[in-house]
């Protein structure tokens, strides 16, 4: 009956609209209540929740990425990758995905990136005789490449929600070859819609003009190496990681650029602030969820029912990739992590699938959700960018939600795309 009482009281108040924090405290509220046990656990839970020191780096890279954003690398990124594959069909299109590439390595979320990139290629994109469905969908679908690049704050918090226990340098090196993979299958998709639509190309500047643009974007492109590799060799920790890279973005923005002004610096400070506040109490409404799924033995529930179903980890997985789809719908990337890892990761574990490889899959399959009504929020940020609605948007986005599936799915069926590159550099 309690279990009934957390997940139906969730879904009603999450139907009426309720924001998702509010909705998982006042669900683990009304369960603690009918449990007999004292309200204040709540409170206690959710403090401790967004007190874990491994989640300080989130808002590190936050302010990381927000200075970098209004600094002008966003504008460098796009011009080097324009330099690049603006000469193939569709020319802006695959110029969106590589930038979205080049910067979700600077920012780590898929907001930021849609953001930062979108805000800049869909007007260009819609001004140079693209369709605005096709800058919308190319843009949101291309910001999921954030969700696994080096550093994601979502790969940081499965490390959080798994206790620790996950290497996070592991999961920043299993993201690499599937974030690189999902560039290469949004571009072709990108690719195939313009040759059918019929769209422009962008004229090849020559190679002595992509190293003058490389040059120009490397000062941020070095940001990822730096925090990569120094993780990975074991120079800091993710936090210390996360530290540098403020002190990074700061001499990067504030020396190189020349564009930090102490009223972007100000707006930077209030940014960061700002989501990392909606963050913070979001992971720690989900803490407090957690804790009363752990109490309920929810994941020792949930390992014997599928157990039942089958004993084949790749029918257990798209099990579990079909209920992530699901849920992503409508709940937000940060609290699906935090309630899902703790109860489908023993499942993955009881059936032999290595927690960082399960962590690619979870991130992915779950971020499909940011570009999926009715709470993806990606897909709302590119449409209001966009000056489309939602609808308009959904008519045609199918053949990028085709390769988003296709990616989650070669993942799951392919584990050495995620622990192949890990595997090598602990040699």
């Amino acid at each position: 009956m309690a279990v009934t009482i957390l997940f139906v009281s969730l879904g009603l108040l999450l139907l009426i609209g309720l924001p998702v924090g509010f909705a998982l405290i006042a669900a683990s509220f009304a369960t603690v209540l009918y449990l007999g046990i004292p309200p204040i656990v709540v409170a206690v839970q959710t403090a401790a929740g967004a007190n874990a020191a491994s989640l300080i780096a989130i808002p590190l890279f936050i302010f990381a990425g927000e200075m970098m954003m209004r600094g002008g690398i966003s504008e460098r990124l796009i011009s080097f990758a324009s330099s690049l594959v603006g000469h193939l069909r569709g020319g802006l299109g695959q110029v969106n995905v590589l930038a979205s590439l080049f910067f979700g390595g600077v920012s780590g979320s898929a907001i930021a990136d849609v953001s930062a990139i979108g805000g800049t290629m869909i007007p260009q994109m819609v001004k140079r005789g693209f369709d605005r469905d096709f800058a919308v969908n190319v843009s949101i679908t291309a910001a999921l490449v954030a969700l696994l690049v080096p550093p994601s704050h979502n790969l940081i918090l499965f490390s959080a929600s798994a206790g620790g226990s996950i290497s996070i340098a592991d999961l920043f090196a299993a993201g690499v070859i599937p974030a690189l993979l999902m560039t290469v299958v949004v571009m072709f998709t990108g690719w195939a819609i313009a040759r059918r639509r019929g769209y422009a190309t962008e004229a090849f500047p020559g190679f002595r003009e992509i190293f003058v643009r490389l040059i120009a974007a490397l000062p941020g492109l070095l940001l990822v190496a730096l925090i990569f590799f120094g993780i990975r060799a074991g120079i800091f920790t993710a936090v210390e990681s996360a530290a540098i890279a403020v002190f990074y973005a700061v001499l990067v923005t504030g020396l190189v650029y020349r564009r930090l002004t102490w009223q972007h610096f100000a707006d930077t400070c209030m940014g960061a602030v700002r989501t990392t506040g909606l963050i913070l109490f979001v992971i720690g409404a989900a803490a407090s969820f957690g804790w009363l799924l752990a109490y309920l033995q929810v994941p020792t529930a949930a390992v014997d029912a599928l157990t039942s179903v089958s004993d084949s980890k790749y029918v257990i997985l798209v099990l579990l990739v079909v209920v992530l789809l699901v849920l992503g719908t409508f709940m937000d990337l940060a609290p699906l992590i935090i309630i899902c890892t703790p109860i489908f990761l023993p499942v993955a574990k009881a059936f032999g699938v290595d927690p960082v490889h399960f962590g690619v899959i979870l991130i992915l399959s779950a971020g499909v959700g940011l570009i999926t009504p009715p709470v993806g929020s990606v897909l709302f940020v590119g449409t209001a960018i966009g000056k489309i609605s939602v609808t308009q948007a959904l008519r045609t986005i199918w053949p990028f939600y085709v390769a988003a599936l296709a990616m989650v799915l070669i993942v799951v069926f392919v584990p050495q795309l995620s622990l192949w590159l890990p595997a090598q550099l602990k040699q």
